[in-house]
Parts: structure tokens; sequence; C-alpha cells
């Protein structure tokens, strides 16, 4: 008996922490859920017949939970003017060197775009220049250009920053977060790069360390993209740009008599050079299919009762991947069911906890953003063109991906050190027995991967939810097995038609998380103070030049 009463409160403890999703019900997470990652949805692709549907999915649910719509011209929706640009047909690619032409057969060694509306790109014996990393970082007194000419030339990057892989006593390792990624180790900075710098084209050597994901990812998107509608395309865009294997730029570096692993050493130097790939040459030929497509936001609020015009904003993303090449069973229809309806079902439940309660003296804000998986353009767009002040946006709380198999000892944090969002996280966190673990994968650059950093950009404080910063200390099974799901989901679901709703999911653990975002929502909408970045982050000095507007 006496062993019995001495384990009695640790199991109460671990029932509690189990339940304390608050007003958060995991069964309507699962219900939405199941909805929107129905076949009836089509994968739900912006401009596709299954946006349509998830459109008017989206505006009948926020209208039943009593928002107010918070669109354009007091609609539920705001209008993101997009360009879709497809491939069709075959593609022609290779790499002449010595004379021979090697070919490169698109998904398995090279993967490219063309985000310029052009009916066709056609490029012959382009030269190829390898320029490390790609990194102009004047802070840091980098810069892997050194005034090279890339006008007409194909260049060629590294993924992630030059300390990546940088070993202890090298000069460069932590000039640039060590394993923690930068914005530089991103991929869509080194196209800006070499956009920025007139380069024709750009490839980068994947690595799935680097990139945070593997091959199979890169190739999801089969040769589609989509941009916001630019006045400049060919000034903002590059003609090509792309990924190849790494096998195929082994191969590539060795006949142009280099060897890529010590031209990776070279690149983690301030003193590195870019590098002609002498002999090599690079040629593409195929159509481009371009079309303006008109992708919707959905967005509704709740006025807040003391300070309009002061707001939270709550986000998730609506799109996933739409229809693809049909799968082993063949399945075609990449569902996104964790990426990122459940995000949206948070954002569902949060309204609808809010809508049941008293209202918060501060506008909240609740946003389903399109084209995520197409590089965060609706959040992009919305950046550019908000329904509320930015300025008065006291906070972002984004959703994205929610582990779905059962409550946790702990929430992962996925870019430590930024806001003070991170304070008020491990208070709520707490009050639910549970702690605070930064991301156990720094070096896949989640910070940057997700909508809330296109308000980030913009100065307003932000705080991201992801399940795949690493395990979380799961009650059943501990962190091997919430490390476990993580690696399984990344390998076989992510961007793939495996990442569907199932009966047997545990939400309970995706709900405590939702309910830590409801929780600190309601504590900042009903208080009079701004949540501000760190500051060692490169966002302050952007919220700080709008402090005036905050009162």
């Amino acid at each position: 008996m006496r062993v019995l009463a001495a384990a009695l409160p640790a199991l109460f403890a671990t029932a509690a922490q189990a339940q304390d999703s608050g007003p958060i019900d995991p069964a309507r997470l699962s219900a939405i859920v199941k909805t929107m990652a129905s076949p009836e949805f089509e994968g739900r692709g912006p401009g596709s017949p299954g946006e349509t549907k998830t459109i008017a999915y989206l505006t009948k649910e926020f209208a039943a939970l009593g928002l107010e719509p918070a669109g354009e011209k007091g609609a539920w929706t705001q209008d993101v003017a997009l360009v879709k640009f497809e491939l069709p047909g075959a593609s022609t690619i290779s790499l002449s060197q010595d004379g021979a032409a090697r070919p490169l057969v698109r998904a398995k060694d090279i993967s490219v775009t063309t985000m310029r509306p052009v009916d066709r790109v056609a490029i012959k014996d382009a030269p190829l220049v390898f320029v490390g990393y790609g990194v102009t970082a004047p802070e840091r007194g980098w810069d892997d250009f050194k005034g090279a000419d890339l006008k007409g030339k194909i260049a060629v990057f590294l993924i992630s920053d030059p300390d990546f892989e940088a070993k202890p006593g090298e000069p460069v390792a932590g000039t640039f977060g060590g394993q923690a990624a930068t914005y530089y180790a991103r991929w869509t900075y080194k196209y800006e790069e070499a956009a920025r710098r007139g380069a024709l084209g750009a490839l980068i050597v994947h690595e799935a360390p680097g990139a945070g994901y593997g091959w199979s990812t890169v190739i999801a998107s089969n040769g589609e993209a989509f941009d916001i509608v630019r006045a400049d395309p060919a000034k903002d865009k590059l003609l090509l740009q792309g990924w190849l294997t790494r096998e195929a730029a082994v191969e590539m570096f060795a006949k142009a008599g280099l060897d890529l692993e010590a031209q990776k050493v070279a690149a983690r130097s301030k003193a590195f050079q870019p590098v002609a790939l002498k002999g090599a040459a690079f040629s593409a030929d195929y159509a481009v299919a371009h079309t303006q497509v008109i992708s919707r936001n959905v967005i509704g609020k709740l006025t807040g009762a003391k300070r309009p015009d002061e707001s939270v904003m709550f986000s998730a993303h609506w799109d996933a991947y739409g229809l693809g090449a049909p799968d082993a069973a063949g399945k075609t229809d990449r569902a996104g069911a964790l990426d990122d309806a459940i995000g949206v079902a948070g954002v569902m439940e949060i309204a609808r906890a809010f809508k049941a309660g008293p209202r918060p003296d501060r506008t909240l804000v609740f946003a389903a953003w399109t084209a995520e998986e197409r590089g965060l353009l609706g959040s992009e767009y919305y950046g550019v063109h908000p329904t509320v002040p930015l300025e008065t946006m006291a906070a972002n709380l984004t959703m994205d991906v929610l582990q779905p198999v059962g409550p946790a000892k702990d929430v992962v944090l996925i870019g430590a050190g930024q806001s003070e969002l991170e304070d008020q996280l491990a208070a709520a966190a707490k009050r639910q027995n549970r702690t605070v673990t930064p991301d156990a994968h720094p070096e896949r650059a989640l910070f940057y991967r997700a909508d809330h950093f296109s308000l980030a950009k913009r100065g307003v404080p932000v705080l991201l939810l992801m399940g795949l910063g690493g395990g979380q200390d799961l009650i059943t099974g501990g962190r091997a097995a919430g490390e476990a799901w993580v690696s399984d989901y990344t390998a076989n679901c992510y961007h793939k038609t495996c990442d569907v709703w199932r009966a047997d999911w545990d939400l309970r653990g995706a709900a405590q998380d939702v309910a830590l975002l409801y929780e600190m929502g309601k504590e900042t909408a009903n208080s009079t103070a701004w949540p501000n970045w760190k500051a060692s982050s490169e966002f302050k000095p952007l919220r700080d030049a709008s402090a005036a507007k905050r009162k």
C-alpha cells in the first residue's frame, strides 16, 4: 500500500498533463483535418478545383464560428495574384565537359523550375561558376563572390551556411551560428543573390543534412512553381533555378579537375574565391507554360473590445501540394493532413475558444494562407498588403505540422533566442506541467521556412510551433518515440501521398500545443504590453523603427 500511495501523485500528474489542453478539443481537430484532407479537396493546390472547395469550406466555417470578415473590402478573402509556372512536355538538359555531353535527367539528376513568364527556356553552353555558399554578409565580413561576373553564367552553390560543416578550431566555426541556420542558408536567399548579381541561372548541390530534407522533397513540385505577379520579373528572378544531386555534382567537379569535398573546405574560408568549372558548359531546352492565377487568403477577426487597432494574429496555411504523379498504389493527391490542415484546425479551435469567452481588449485575427508550399507567397502578399496594421500587431502565432502521437512532457521551440514570446511560451508550458526544448535540428532552418517569417521580416514578433523541430518527449515512449515519428514522417510522408488523416491518431499532444498558443494569445490580447525581439535578433531593428506607432 505504501508503494501505491507513493506512486499516486505521479500518476495523477501524468493524467493531468495528458489532458491539459483547456478548451481545445482533439476530436474537433481530427474532424477538421479529416474533411480538409479528404479526396474531395484534391490536395488543396492553389489555383486548382481543390482550392475552390477549400475556400468555400473555410469561409463557411469562419462564418459559423462567429468571426467577422477581415479580408479585402469587407470579404472573407484576400486575392493573391500569382503566376503559375509548369514545364509541360520533354526537357533536354545536359552538361558538356571535355567534348562529351552528359544528359541530366529531371527528377533523377536535376530539378529545375523557371519563374519568369517566358514561353521557352533555351540555354546553350552557359559557363558554370562555383560560388561556394553564395553568401554576402558584410556584418560578418563575408563575401563569397569577390566581384565575380555572373552575367550569362550558371552559379553553382552549396546549401546551408559556411560554418555548417566546420570542424572545431576552424576560423569559420560559429560565424553563422554553427548548426543553427541563418537566412543565408536558405535556397531562397541563394537564388535571390544570384538574381541580384545578374546570373542567368543557379543550381544548388543537394545534400540532405544541409537542406533539411531529402531529394524526394526537392522533386515533389515536378517543375511546377508559383510566384507573386511582379512588375519586372527579369530583374527579380532567374531564368532557371534548381537543384543538382550530390552524385551529379561530384561527377561534374571531377571532370573539371576539382574535388567537391576539397572545394567545400575551401568555401569555409573568408578568402574563398569563385571557381570557374573549366571545360564545363550547361544547356537546357524546354517549354514553359505560365498562367496568372488568383488564389486567396482567408482571414477573419474578432474586433477588440478596448483597443481594436491593436491585434494578435493566429495563422496557418491551407494549401498542400495538390495532385501529382501516382505513387506505388496509384494515389495522386498529396492531401497535406499534417502539413498543414492540422494547423488550420488549430486556428479554428482557437477562434472557437475565444468566441465562447469574453471578447479580449485587442483584435484577434485568424488567417489561413495560400501558397505556403510555393514559397510563403500568401503570407508574403499579406505582408505587403496587410488588412490590419503590422506596426500595431503585438504578435503572430503560427502552427505548421503538429504531431499526432500523443501528449508530451515538453514543447519544441523553433528559432530559440529570437523573441520575448519565447518567455511567454515557457510560462504557458509550465502551467501545463511541461517544459520547452529548443529545436533539435536548427540546421533545417525551420524558422525561415514557415509563414510567420513573412511577418517577422516586417518586424512583427512571431512564434512558430512545428512538429518537425525534433521529437517531443512523449508521455508514452519518451523522446525516442518522438524522434521516431519525426524521422518516419519526414522520410515517408512529408509532401507525399502518405500525409493523410488517420483514425488512430492521438491528437491530445497537438491539442496541448494549440492550447499553449491560445493561452499566450489571450494573455497578449488582454495586455497593454508589446512583446519585442531579443537584442540579438536581426529583426529587432525593424520593430524598433515603428516604435512611435505603439502606445
